[in-house]
């Protein structure tokens, strides 16, 4: 069964408090984006990998994949104006024949091997799936003014790639974007379809602060 996977980098970095793109910062001398795609290439030699970027930032990503000899095929689309928009220009570009789409934030590089075939191989057998952690911290619900403990049993911290039947997931992204859509998951539950759950890696962190980048560079020596 074909793959593909969309890995989305549209970040500005402003988080971050410098001019490059988180996306393109190194972590142990790699930029960001690079261990990404190269834990999909390590997944799957056979994997199409579509890369969604902004159009500006482009011709950056190109001097510095002539800088780091980065040899990983993968076809660029347009990032667009949200995280909806670039995954339905990254679409657009994966091929007919694929049967299994997996999306992927361009800055979660310590997904582990284990966490993307869990994925894949529960969407083939469900057409949806998402990879979840369990909350350890307490989590309190605001109502205005006051706040509640609630049960953190009944939760989930969302990583990705989340991964769709191809045809199911097309389908999804053929609506109007509604501000809900604050991931692939939610695109696809519009529609009426479950989806699964499947148990991810705590260190897929997303890399979206100056702290994160800290705990990238431990992570980046020991895995």
């Amino acid at each position: 069964m074909r793959k593909a996977v969309v890995v989305v980098a549209g970040g500005k970095g402003l988080r971050m408090g410098g001019d490059i793109p988180k996306q393109f910062l190194p972590i142990g001398g790699v930029p960001v984006l690079m261990r990404t795609l190269k834990r999909f290439r390590d997944y799957d030699e056979t994997i199409q990998i579509v890369l969604v970027l902004p159009e500006s930032q482009q011709e950056y990503w190109c001097t510095l994949c002539d800088e780091h000899d980065f040899k990983i095929d993968c076809r660029v689309a347009n990032g667009g104006e949200t995280r909806f928009h670039s995954v339905r220009n990254g679409l657009a570009k994966v091929d007919d024949d694929v049967r299994l789409i997996a999306v992927h934030d361009g800055v979660r590089p310590f997904v582990s091997l284990d966490t993307i075939s869990a994925c894949f191989d529960e969407a083939s057998r469900c057409g949806a799936v998402v990879p979840v952690i369990d909350v350890v911290e307490t989590v309190r619900h605001l109502e205005g003014d006051s706040s509640l403990t609630v049960p953190r049993n009944e939760y989930k911290l969302v990583q990705t790639p989340q991964v769709f039947d191809a045809a199911l997931l097309r389908k999804a992204y053929e609506q109007t974007y509604l501000d809900f859509f604050t991931d692939d998951a939610s695109v696809v539950e519009s529609l009426g379809h479950d989806v699964a759950l499947v148990t991810g890696n705590r260190e897929n962190i997303k890399i979206t602060t100056p702290y994160d980048m800290v705990i990238g560079e431990c992570l980046s020596q020991r895995l």
